[in-house]
């Protein structure tokens, strides 16, 4: 008896043991590591050092390292020839690989627009938009203008290639948004271009040109200096940031252009891609990850002091709104007359 009694226990403890075990199995496969980088991750700027894609992929790279929220380093690197084009190839080329992301800017729909290069963002994965950009119309503080009508009346009395307007490229949203404002109010200006945001600054400081549309957050150290001085941001409505940027100022006192009588209007991407053949849980580690980015009090501060709309999307309703913006490129280049011949 006592051996058919422990032969009963045994089976008893087996079978309690394989219940916990099958109970155990589907919380130990959804527990599973997914998966992330098993190697340096490489994040290209397709622009160059100090501009607005340059600060804000270093100042990611310095959260996620500060709060660990990747095991493997982020190394950032500037691949800005061609107007970004070596960089959209680059990703381009690297298809499947999991371990190179991108922080886009229009240049993702200007280049291959302007120059035919082989490239299109679809060759691309999108992972998630950061944020949006804004544009600001900006002179030299030691100028007479206090507001963009009295510059726009000024370049218009002077005549046709007169003032020179400083900006980041050719054929890109800096010189798209100066032939919008020629368009709209029939002045003409010398558009020079410049490699990066923080050279158009530097050379407006410089009175090398007249006026500049840089972003908020590659001019805001001269603004705070008292060099420069901005006159109307492109977008229908003002920036929400209400904390003084200078001793009299804040982004949100910044009239909209069109309120100065400027018909313009443009924000700018600041997104993440990956190389196209990737898979979605690669995907979702870098949108995981961008989605603790955007808790940090330091992207909350750098949000607010480059004047960000803090605008996040991802999965398709991130690639509807990209496709969407290419269109809009599309039309703004072929009514400037940017678009490549065929």
């Amino acid at each position: 008896m006592r051996k058919f009694g422990s032969h009963r226990a045994a089976c008893s403890l087996t079978l309690a043991a394989s219940i916990v075990l099958a109970a155990a199995a589907p919380t130990a496969i959804a527990q599973a590591p997914a998966w992330e980088p098993s190697k340096p991750v490489e994040f290209v700027v397709p622009a160059g050092t100090g501009g607005g894609a340059d600060q804000m992929a270093r100042m990611l790279q310095g959260i996620i390292s500060k709060n660990n929220l990747m095991k493997q380093p982020l190394i950032v690197v500037n691949k800005s020839g061609g107007a970004g084009a070596e960089g959209f190839l680059a990703v381009k080329e690297a298809k499947g690989d999991p371990h190179k992301i991108i922080i886009t800017l229009s240049n993702l729909f200007t280049t291959p627009l302007a120059t035919g290069v082989p490239f299109n963002w679809k060759d691309l994965t999108p992972v998630s938009m950061l944020a949006l950009d804004q544009f600001v119309l900006w002179v030299n503080a030691e100028t007479p203008y206090k507001t963009a009508k009295e510059y726009l009346d000024a370049v218009k009395a002077g005549g046709a290639n007169k003032f020179k307007m400083g900006g980041t490229g050719s054929k890109q949203e800096d010189q798209i948004i100066t032939v919008a404002i020629e368009k709209a109010l029939g002045v003409k200006f010398i558009y020079v271009p410049f490699k990066g945001g923080g050279d158009v600054a530097v050379q407006l400081v410089g009175k090398h040109v007249d006026s500049t549309v840089n972003n908020p957050i590659e001019a805001v150290a001269q603004w705070r200096a008292g060099s420069l001085r901005p006159l109307c941001v492109f977008d229908d409505q003002r920036m929400p940031y209400k904390a003084k940027v200078t001793a009299t100022m804040s982004w949100n006192d910044i009239p909209t252009c069109k309120e100065s009588g400027v018909p313009t209007d443009y924000v700018m991407l600041r997104g993440i891609f990956m190389p196209g053949g990737v898979t979605k849980e690669q995907v979702d580690y870098y949108v995981d990850v961008f989605k603790k980015v955007r808790e940090t009090p330091e992207w909350k501060k750098f949000m607010e002091e480059g004047a960000f709309n803090t605008t996040f999307m991802s999965g398709p309703d991130y690639a509807k709104w990209v496709d969407k913006a290419e269109g809009m490129h599309r039309e703004l280049m072929r009514e400037a007359g940017f678009l490549a011949k065929p």
